[in-house]
């Protein structure tokens, strides 16, 4: 017998953990797992939404099947193509004959351009309703949150959402499924970082989403990754506003690239500094130790950012520039930056930083700090008077 939830009756929850992957999206560390969750609405006719990863199959086919109970499955519904909640659209059009698969236009030339498969195809718009007995569902087109096919379902009788990849999170779900039933404090870093990671660069396009639903009263979000929010759904859906609205709390994040431990000097130097400046939120971070995607995680929480490199190469510490260039995707407007670095017998990591800030129109805060291999007195004064004026900037609205 499989674990299923029932959300409220009629209305149950299929998804399935993921514990073995090691790369979300090939990039980014699932160093707690994450669930991949999917919906099963059982009224006068019956409806799936979204589906899995294809490797969780067997347990996943088998928790239709118990709930079904020989029941028609009538429509497939798909909110995101993205592989690990479409890869099991195949499988599940053999396991359950005559199923409509239900989606947007993009919807349905994403399926046959990924899978190159043909499935009795649904179309819907904006606004489009289909009626399974006592029970309606209503679509909203929610483009580019994060994949230009994107949309969500509205259950109307019980005001659910079912909204694809938005209000998600890593981590998979350890026996709790609810919000009620898990640490949400658990969940919080990681539902940032799923964010900050994977839709962060689309604020624009989940404010426009979150626009759609204004007036309309929601008990219940159901994401496709992490809990399921009953009890309190407001948590979720206003921290991904505050996110998508790139607001951000007290506090500086130093990231910084070291061969042989000059550059980290300097860097605890400035966190030293800040501290006595009354700045409590300091997070030092090394982009050689540290996977950016952790990183991103604290840098879209705080304001202030200070980014320290060696030079190398006459450039950027690589592990230090390969952060700078995701941020540099991810666009991040209401931050300030501060730089410092070291060189050898040339410079230039000081220099391709100041550039990358400069190209993305990020303010700077204080003058950059470079040093000759290690850092004297006078470069301990100059470390100062930046770490002053990031403390300043940081604390003032």
């Amino acid at each position: 017998m499989e674990v299923v939830a029932k959300i409220v009756d009629g209305v149950y929850y299929v998804g399935v953990n993921d514990r073995d992957t090691h790369l979300f999206e090939n990039i980014w560390p699932l160093t707690k797992g994450v669930s991949y969750n999917s919906y099963l609405v059982v009224d006068e006719k019956t409806a799936l939404i979204d589906t899995v990863k294809v490797s969780k199959m067997g347990e996943y086919i088998e928790k239709i099947h118990q709930i079904l109970d020989g029941k028609k499955l009538d429509y497939l519904i798909i909110n995101h193509m993205e592989p690990d909640h479409s890869g099991a659209i195949s499988s599940i059009v053999h396991a359950f004959p005559g199923v409509k698969v239900v989606g947007n236009k993009r919807t349905h030339d994403f399926i046959k351009a990924m899978y190159h498969i043909d499935v009795d195809f649904y179309e819907v718009r904006e606004g489009d309703e289909i009626d399974l007995g006592n029970r309606k569902l209503k679509f909203f087109l929610t483009p580019m949150v994060h994949w230009p096919e994107t949309m969500m379902t509205y259950e109307i009788n019980d005001k659910i959402l079912f909204a694809g990849d938005a209000f998600g999170g890593f981590g998979s779900l350890d026996g709790g499924i609810f919000d009620d039933e898990v640490d949400v404090d658990y969940f919080e870093n990681e539902i940032r970082r799923y964010y900050s990671n994977i839709v962060g660069k689309f604020g624009p396009m989940v404010q426009k989403a979150l626009q759609k639903f204004n007036g309309v009263e929601i008990k219940i979000v159901c994401s496709t990754h992490g809990p399921v929010w009953r009890t309190n759904p407001m948590h979720i859906i206003s921290a991904y506003d505050r996110w998508s609205k790139y607001e951000y709390e007290e506090g500086v994040v130093i990231a910084y690239g070291t061969m042989y431990g000059n550059t980290e000097k300097m860097a605890d130097y400035v966190a030293r500094v800040l501290a006595e400046e009354g700045v409590k939120n300091i997070r030092v971070m090394n982009t050689s130790t540290t996977h950016e995607s952790f990183i991103i995680n604290e840098i879209w929480r705080f304001k202030g950012i200070i980014l320290g490199t060696c030079t190398y190469n006459n450039g950027i510490f690589p592990p230090m520039e390969n952060l700078i260039i995701n941020l540099s995707h991810k666009g991040l407007p209401n931050r300030v930056f501060s730089v410092f670095g070291t060189y050898g017998w040339s410079g230039g990591g000081v220099k391709g930083i100041v550039d990358y800030i400069e190209r993305n129109k990020w303010q700077m805060v204080g003058d950059p700090v470079e040093v000759n291999f290690s850092p004297r007195e006078e470069d301990f004064g100059r470390l100062r008077k930046l770490a002053i004026e990031m403390a300043k900037a940081v604390k003032s609205e």
